[in-house]
């Protein structure tokens, strides 16, 4: 790194003036920082089994506007009958959901996130 030049302003701040590659390189170095930071973060939530990876089979069938308690239902392996009695909700408005004719409440998705063992962010 080279010597930066020191400049006073008329206020009196210190200021360091560096060469522009050498500014852009220390921008780089502080970005891949903060990207090592949020791998090593998820690792570790990995590892506690606060996150999980999904397939990309899953996450594209949501990317491409899927519903997204039917993708997690069968990511689970969990029958639509299985998931209502769980969450304690009728067959049919669970139906109704995945299909999109019944937005179903907050406290619906809260019971439905919960038997997926999902947070409710996950589903909305």
């Amino acid at each position: 790194m080279n010597k930066p030049t020191i400049i006073v302003t008329p206020s009196g701040d210190k200021m360091a003036v560096v060469p522009l590659e050498e500014y852009e390189r220390l921008v780089e170095a502080l970005e891949d920082a903060a990207d090592i930071r949020a791998y090593d973060d998820i690792k570790r939530k990995l590892e506690r089994g606060e996150e999980e990876l999904i397939p990309a089979e899953y996450a594209n069938r949501i990317l491409d506007g899927e519903n997204k308690v039917r993708v997690f239902r069968e990511y689970r392996c969990i029958s639509a009958k299985e998931l209502a009695k769980s969450a304690g909700i009728a067959p049919a408005y669970l139906s109704q959901i995945e299909n999109g004719t019944r937005a179903g409440t907050v406290e619906t998705f809260r019971k439905l996130a919960a038997a997926l063992k999902l947070s409710i962010d996950d589903l909305v």
